[in-house]
């Protein structure tokens, strides 16, 4: 582990002060996290495992230099919006650049037999490590990491449903919650509610953005289906808006079929269940 640890960094030129010859490795990591859609101190904390101090000082020299700016947040006036200035985003941009020449002088010795190994055993390693680093636990829905992923979830129906969002249409508090985290930083969530004495439902799986196409998702939905099995229930219910295909996927990879309307939810467009064995 130590070895290869030590190939890829020295491969990827992170170990130099000087981050493919222009910033520090740290500074490009909050821009490319900021990237064009914005982010909070907040945001940047939990994807990035830094504290407070550190990321700071990284934001200070960042806003110095004319490449970030910081707004009042739309929908929370205790913390404010981060995005990139013209300058950052033309930084972005050359980073991309310098990025994708880099990876082509990776491959370039290889054959294409070659290539596709690597490709696919960089996947493989990919989705393992990432598997390793993180936890799932039962959390209490008004934790502050609960109400950050809560969040970023209605606001992220609310952009992709074709007819928005109104989170107070939610029901009440989940009879289970769980929350993914990596490095004990929050990167995920899923809810169970009770339907009947021999029916739970699964609601509000989300995974943050950064951490998507590892497998944490399936990971989340396993934890709640286990605890479903522990509170008694014999069959799993959830429904899912028609925008999110990545969803519907993995709900039939889990084995859940496609039936009949069961409630009255206004977002909902289709609906999967699940025997339990």
């Amino acid at each position: 582990m130590r070895s290869f640890n030590r190939l890829v960094t020295r491969q990827a030129g992170v170990v130099g002060d000087r981050y493919l010859g222009r910033r520090p490795f740290g500074e490009y990591r909050v821009l490319f996290e900021i990237g064009l859609e914005g982010a909070t101190p907040r945001d940047l904390r939990a994807r990035l495992g830094l504290d407070s101090g550190y990321l700071s000082r990284m934001l200070g020299a960042l806003r110095r230099d004319g490449l970030v700016g910081a707004h009042p947040h739309p929908s929370d006036a205790r913390t404010k919006r981060l995005a990139l200035t013209r300058a950052g985003r033309a930084e972005l941009r050359r980073l991309d650049r310098i990025s994708d020449e880099h990876a082509a002088a990776v491959l370039a010795p290889l054959d294409g037999a070659q290539r596709e190994r690597l490709l696919r055993a960089q996947d493989e390693v990919r989705h393992l490590l990432a598997l390793s680093m993180f936890t799932i636990e039962l959390e209490d829905p008004t934790s502050p990491d609960a109400r950050w992923c809560l969040g970023h979830y209605a606001a992220e129906l609310a952009e992709r449903f074709e007819e928005g969002f109104d989170a107070t249409v939610w029901p009440a508090e989940p009879t289970r919650f769980v929350i993914a985290r990596i490095g004990g930083q929050p990167a995920g969530c899923g809810a169970l509610k009770t339907l009947s004495s021999d029916t739970g439902e699964v609601a509000r799986m989300w995974v943050d953005r950064p951490h998507r196409g590892l497998g944490v998702a399936r990971r989340i939905l396993g934890a709640l289906e286990e605890q479903a099995a522990e509170l008694g229930f014999t069959t799993v219910r959830l429904d899912t808006n028609r925008s999110l295909d990545e969803a519907k996927a993995m709900y039939r990879g889990a084995g859940y079929v496609e039936i009949e309307r069961y409630n009255e939810n206004p977002y909902a467009n289709h609906w999967f269940e699940k025997r339990l064995t």
